[in-house]
């Protein structure tokens, strides 16, 4: 690990500053709205822009990259991330907010994308696989300290979003002033979707399904507190277990998931997530209860993209691994891309417990009665053939994909080796 650190800290500290950024600014959307007297639907539209922008630019960036370079791409995009950031107080209506929003989010995914680029040309085969682990551990580390800011600071002020556009200007420096080369780019032609459904119906469908999941627990659940009465306190208390529940249970889980059928564990997550949803619509009203219920979900949730990952590749061919990460990222967009709509909608008809934790709950448990069902329909994997298990988050961009793909062929690959050895 002191290896990797010292070949990406400077990646690593740029990326962890801008999630602190990234996760400040998300809820404060939600908490800022509300003051504002932003309606729910409205606040539902300025959620799904940010994963319109995002699914957008993870197909854009590429391309800009190829065209101007990684730094002309990274410095434009930067500077244009921190300018939006600050203009969100200057001009306070909803509809600007979602065109904010949209930039918001396709710069990220840019900056995304050229970051992640560096941060695999930084890693070797050795390293690979602690690079993406610490890589991760900063983006959850990130979004839990902007919670923090957020839960000392004034939502009603100025002040408040300066600090997400300073964050994002400075997080810039040391990854721009540091000496690592710049990578080669390339990608991979994607796979189709009709080609991703017939590998993994229940990689498509969950996948599909956990976009919604994901982008309300992102972006909705600061206007859930809201609405329910939540502090700003509250609030950030409550979307950081959201965040520190995939800290704790990422690993164990992963380490499971390379010792079962990892479609019973994908049932298991997902009906753990769906309980504990249906527990927030119970005991909602206490505000123990509720962080309880944030860390399961947030706590299954994301070790369950990854899940999903893995199961896939245990169908494909090493080289087909890669093409398919462009699909899966275009899949998750779209459920992200509604699943803000509609919960908005549903908070609005239902109330805001039942709208946010109906939709939440639905969802998770048909992820799971739908890998229960797919149990029925081929038999499993068998575990000493499956691919590794290795951590990545929702929000993370086609090359993050395939730096994951790439370690998990590697890790398939000294299996194999060692198999030889011992015959």
């Amino acid at each position: 690990m002191l290896r990797v650190l010292s070949n990406s800290w400077a990646l690593l500290l740029g990326m962890g500053l801008l999630m602190v950024g990234n996760g400040l600014q998300a809820t404060l959307m939600g908490v800022r709205g509300g003051i504002e007297g932003f309606s729910t639907l409205e606040l539902s539209l300025i959620t799904s822009a940010y994963f319109l922008g995002f699914l957008f630019g993870s197909r854009a960036a590429p391309e800009m990259i190829r065209r101007v370079g990684h730094v002309r791409v990274f410095a434009a995009l930067g500077s244009l991330l921190s300018a939006v950031l600050i203009l969100f107080p200057v001009i306070t209506d909803p509809y600007v907010w979602v065109l904010f929003r949209v930039i918001v989010g396709l710069c990220l995914s840019g900056v995304y994308v050229t970051a992640e680029s560096w941060l695999n040309n930084s890693a070797t085969n050795e390293t690979r696989g602690q690079t993406l682990s610490a890589y991760m551990i900063v983006q959850m580390a990130g979004i839990v300290t902007g919670q923090a800011i957020l839960g000392i600071g004034d939502a009603a002020s100025y002040t408040i979003f300066i600090i997400p556009s300073v964050l994002v200007s400075l997080a810039f420096a040391p990854i721009l002033l540091s000496i690592s080369p710049t990578p080669a780019f390339e990608t991979t032609k994607p796979m189709s979707l009709g080609e991703l459904f017939r590998n993994s119906p229940l990689t498509f469908v969950g996948m599909t399904l956990l976009g919604g999941v994901f982008s309300a627990l992102f972006g909705m659940a600061s206007v859930y507190g809201t609405e329910a009465g939540l502090s700003v306190a509250q609030i950030s208390a409550f979307v950081s277990a959201i965040f520190i529940g995939p800290l704790v249970l990422q690993f164990p889980i992963g380490w499971i998931s390379d010792r079962m059928d990892r479609r019973l564990l994908i049932l298991a997550t997902a009906l753990v997530g769906g309980v504990a949803a249906i527990g927030g619509l119970a005991f909602g009203a206490s505000f123990q209860a509720l962080l309880v219920v944030g860390f399961l979900i947030g706590g299954v949730a994301n070790p369950l993209y990854s899940l999903l990952i893995a199961y896939l590749n245990d169908y494909l061919d090493p080289d087909d691994m890669a093409a398919a990460s462009g699909g899966l990222i275009f899949i998750n967009g779209l459920g992200a891309i509604a699943g803000p709509v509609l919960t908005g909608w549903l908070m609005n008809t239902f109330g805001p417990a039942a709208g946010f934790w109906g939709f939440v709950a639905t969802l998770m448990l048909s992820i799971a009665a739908y890998a229960a069902y797919r149990m029925t329909q081929r038999p499993s994997v068998p575990v000493d053939e499956t691919a590794a298990y290795v951590s990545v988050m929702p929000t993370a961009s086609p090359v993050a994909l395939e730096v994951a793909t790439e370690w998990a062929i590697d890790q398939a690959d000294d299996g194999m080796e060692d198999t030889r050895g011992a015959a």
